[in-house]
């Protein structure tokens, strides 16, 4: 886009630490794993207690916005008007955000718990491969990967939007605190690249970490066929993927997320309808209400766990770590939303962005973790075995395997996952290069030799982390360092809650007096 200036505080400060993060990693990956796991064990065993708190109280302000009379705001102001349709919208943003998490995760997140793999189920003292835990994977997948983290999006998304297309504020998420801070603070300079730089760090080294599980994930895939894969899958895979999303992010939204997105959302819609239909479909509509009943009756016992009640195993593993990831992205994907709300109100907003990918969560668990629990329990496959002994991914391939055309269905989720990452990374370089330029005109997108410039740093550092020392060497330090990202935005995100309250529920109703 001519007439953008590079923010270089934020620019070089990014392609720095990316640098030397990858120079570690290559010399000395050991010291980077243990590092990175060090410090993000001692943030969550001493500060679980305030994630937990933070994110019940950013929840309670998304529910509290979604159906206030806030909520008939249109962003842009009353004359403007969307870009694009009801379904384009709903699928870009559904499939910007989710990437390989949800489609790895539908089958094997229920089945580590089903099974207490890591031990998950002792902390409440439930049996393993027992009803109890039927719905106990089913309630706990309800509440990890819906209402709660599609919260922390929307609170972001809407904050950003509203000061963006209402209020003339810039298209960062520093510019988000200004409302809270001030500008005696917000007005140094240090202290907006600073805030920006944590953001655009945490969603980078999140979408690096993604790259890297992705060709882990396809190469489990692979195996099945007999496809050995080594440093040339590794690095092919990694060049044609960053290929295909930078390309993507390159011509825009509108030609590459819009097309991408609209054509992932079928794949989705698709598998499902077949699971539904060959599978048992009794059971899992049975088990999906029993898991939500499970769900609700422990909703406060979970959110508000600092690990002492679920235990290491699932709350910090995998509750907390999870939740870091969501946050680490949150601020940042909040830009990406905004590029895409212009036009509609902040209920809308919140429907497509907070009650539908939550309701989608919900029928995507409810099928596919009951389908791989029934086939468990039924004793079609053990793949409770198969993800203690051959690691979390793997269990999804055989699962598949298993079900009628189950070759044609490895070869359609390989391709699924692919593309999920696609449009997951073609927003994520939108969002960096929002981050990465000075003042976006409204309406429009960074520039995209920003975003290929971004492309290409996490293409190679992804394949230089999966790659070196045989493909996984690097996966483990990556994550880690990624979830450490999560942790640096924590206090970022609580701010924006508190600037999100002094809008919306403080400023608001006096600016509508006026």
């Amino acid at each position: 886009m001519k007439g953008q200036k590079i923010n270089k505080g934020v620019f070089i400060s990014g392609l720095a630490v990316f640098g030397l993060t990858a120079v570690v990693g290559i010399v000395n990956n050991q010291a980077l794993l243990s590092g990175t796991s060090m410090l993000f064990s001692f943030i969550l065993d001493n500060f679980g207690w305030l994630f937990q708190i933070v994110c019940m109280l950013c929840l309670l302000v998304v529910t509290v916005l979604c159906f206030s009379k806030a909520g008939r705001i249109k962003l842009g102001g009353p004359d403007a008007e969307p870009k694009f349709s009801f379904g384009s919208w709903f699928a870009m943003s559904l499939t910007g955000g989710i990437a390989v998490g949800i489609v790895t995760g539908g089958v094997n997140f229920p089945i580590m718990l089903y099974g207490s793999v890591w031990g998950e189920l002792e902390g409440f003292g439930i049996e393993p491969l027992t009803p109890q835990a039927a719905r106990f994977a089913i309630g706990r997948c309800f509440y990890e990967w819906t209402f709660m983290p599609y919260a922390f999006y929307s609170l972001c998304g809407v904050l950003i939007a509203y000061l963006y297309y209402n209020k003339g504020h810039k298209l960062t998420v520093s510019d988000s605190l200004r409302p809270l801070l001030g500008d005696q603070i917000m007005g140094k300079a240090w202290v907006v690249t600073l805030v920006d730089t944590l953001s655009m760090l945490a969603i980078g080294f999140g979408v690096t970490s993604g790259l890297a599980m992705l060709l882990s994930a396809e190469a489990e895939g692979l195996a099945f066929y007999g496809v050995k894969t080594g440093l040339p899958y590794y690095v092919f895979g990694g060049l044609l993927i960053t290929v295909l999303f930078t390309v993507s992010s390159y011509v825009g939204l509108d030609k590459g997320l819009k097309i991408v997105g609209n054509a992932n959302t079928y794949f989705y819609y698709g598998l499902l309808i077949f699971l539904f239909l060959a599978g048992p479909t009794s059971f899992i509509l049975r088990n999906s209400t029993a898991g939500a009943a499970t769900w609700l009756q422990n909703f406060w016992i979970w959110g508000l766990d600092p690990i002492d009640i679920g235990g290491e195993a699932l709350t910090k593993s995998w509750t907390l770590f999870d939740m870091c990831m969501w946050i680490a992205y949150a601020p940042i994907m909040g830009i990406l939303l905004t590029l895409l709300a212009r036009g509609r109100t902040i209920r809308e907003f919140m429907l497509v962005n907070w009650i539908l990918p939550s309701v989608f969560g919900i029928i995507w668990f409810g099928i596919w973790g009951n389908t791989a629990i029934h086939m468990q329990s039924a004793g079609r496959l053990d793949l409770v075995k198969i993800s203690a002994e051959k690691g979390y991914l793997a269990a999804l391939w055989g699962f598949l395997r298993e079900l009628p055309l189950g070759n044609v269905l490895v070869v359609a989720n390989i391709v699924v996952i692919a593309m999920s990452f696609v449009t997951a990374a073609d927003a994520t370089l939108t969002n960096l290069g929002s981050l990465c330029v000075k003042d976006v005109p409204v309406g429009t997108e960074p520039s995209a030799k920003v975003k290929v410039v971004w492309g290409a740093v996490i293409g190679i550092m992804a394949v230089v982390m999966a790659a070196f020392g045989g493909g996984s060497q690097g996966l483990d330090g990556v994550k880690s360092l990624a979830t450490i990202g999560g942790a640096l935005t924590f206090l970022v995100f609580t701010l924006m809650i508190f600037s999100a309250i002094n809008v919306f529920f403080l400023k608001w109703p006096e600016d509508e007096k006026e």
